[in-house]
């Protein structure tokens, strides 16, 4: 089965052009002949000249950052993205969401879904449509958020699985926080999944683990995109029968979003170092799986300056008291999905991110971990692990968002640039309800 990759937006077209890159390099190597072919139908086809075509569709609003995707991907010499599988214009959405999602989202999106129904139709069967996305401009967040209603529209059996990478909390743009809000709002009811990524979180990344001392925008994608690689990538499932999953995007839903009401992924991934480090570095399965356990219960998104304190209380039980037992000290998990990639990854033991007492009550061990695995070591890393967590770990970022997105809205800044393009002040509070009863929900758990 094949995923259909949407790319809106400077932000996605970046992270797109790298995470394709990832993958079409990661398909190299010794041993992974069927691990290269079920990536390939995964995301590539083959063009009548025998070139490996990207599943993707390319939206932005101003041409340049496309040009350079397409102009990168041709020099690469092992893909490219296909020759009428893009959109842009020559006027931006000044990172406006309002003319985003009411201006240039409805007067282009004719044209976009055609391009996606092109795509869609290439594929023998379709696991999904995977968008790439900001939060935080016009394009990406208004254009992608109307995009992505579209598609829902347009199939509404299929999945739509959403990637975003939020701004730097100390700020891009001045209506950023406005821009995150509704972007978040909408989405939530129109995608089965949001996987986020924050851009403070990988620049500390870059920056302390990668050791990159002129941290750039490239260094922070290819990061997200060595991530996102490292989940969409063949893997074997409890359920594949020893055959590489064909359904990705609809085994990873059913692991980790067991309950419409949360859909918040966070995603943590070891090692990561630079390829100077790494080629003096050796792992094992039990200091990894260790470390990324902690990692999670103490809602850490690197394995540097992990709070080894933080534990899960041995008085709490599937059937406790939720108010008496759980101390709210640690990362209270609805489901994780652990990936495992490399060599002896069928000596890995994962029974310690099986504890009760790192779920909530109301599900099974079976309905809240899940294990995937392959023997093909992912990206140059011999071992690896990721951890995709639907849990509570993004309630601070999104209690921040909100509040800074308020604070301006009670004192009405800038709310005349959303209202001339139809953007009413019920329509912030309509989105200021919505995410209020997400965090509320996250932090009752």
């Amino acid at each position: 089965m094949s995923i259909v990759t949407l790319q809106v937006g400077q932000c996605g077209n970046q992270i797109g052009h790298e995470l394709f890159s990832v993958i079409s390099d990661d398909c190299y190597g010794p041993n992974r002949k069927k691990y290269s072919e079920c990536s390939t139908e995964r995301f590539f086809y083959e063009s009548p000249t025998g070139e490996l075509v990207a599943r993707s569709v390319l939206v932005d609003m101003e041409p340049k950052v496309i040009a350079q995707a397409v102009a990168k991907a041709c020099q690469s010499g092992r893909w490219r993205y296909g020759d009428k599988a893009h959109f842009s214009q020559k006027q931006g959405s000044g990172n406006n969401w309002a003319s985003g999602f009411c201006e240039h989202g409805p007067r282009h999106t004719e044209v976009v879904e055609e391009l996606v129904r092109k795509e869609i139709e290439r594929c023998d069967r379709l696991a999904g449509i995977f968008t790439m996305m900001s939060v935080a401009g016009g394009t990406g967040s208004g254009v992608g958020t109307y995009i992505t209603q579209c598609l829902r529209d347009m199939y509404p059996q299929s999945f739509i699985f959403n990637q975003l990478t939020w701004p730097y909390g100390a700020g891009e743009v001045i209506v950023q926080n406005y821009n995150s809000v509704l972007t978040l709002s909408h989405l939530y009811q129109l995608s089965d999944a949001i996987l986020v990524h924050e851009n403070d979180t990988v620049h500390k990344i870059c920056s302390r683990l990668m050791n990159i001392k002129h941290i750039s925008i490239n260094d922070v994608n290819k990061v997200i995109a060595h991530q996102l690689g490292s989940v969409l990538q063949p893997v074997y499932t409890a359920d594949s029968s020893g055959r590489y999953c064909r359904n990705p995007i609809g085994e990873l839903l059913s692991s980790v979003v067991c309950h419409p009401e949360y859909k918040l992924l966070s995603l943590c991934n070891i090692p990561q170092m630079s390829s100077t480090s790494l080629a003096y570095s050796a792992f094992n399965w039990p200091g990894l799986l260790k470390h990324l356990r902690q990692m999670l219960i103490a809602s850490a998104r690197m394995e540097e300056g992990i709070d080894w304190t933080v534990s899960v209380p041995s008085a709490v039980t599937s059937g406790g008291d939720s108010g008496t037992n759980r101390q709210k000290c640690f990362n209270v998990s609805i489901a994780n999905l652990l990936i495992l990639r490399g060599k002896d990854v069928s000596t890995a033991q994962t029974g310690g991110f099986k504890d009760a007492g790192l779920h909530v009550p109301w599900l099974t061990t079976e309905n809240h971990f899940s294990t995937w695995n392959s023997p093909v070591p992912f990206n140059g890393y011999e071992k690896s692990a990721t951890l995709v967590s639907n849990s509570q770990s993004l309630l601070k970022p999104l209690d921040n968002i909100v509040r800074k997105a308020w604070d301006m809205f009670a004192s009405r800044a800038y709310l005349h640039q959303y209202t001339k393009f139809g953007i009413s002040e019920e329509d912030f509070l309509d989105s200021f309800t919505a995410l209020e009863q997400i965090i509320s929900s996250y932090k009752h758990l």
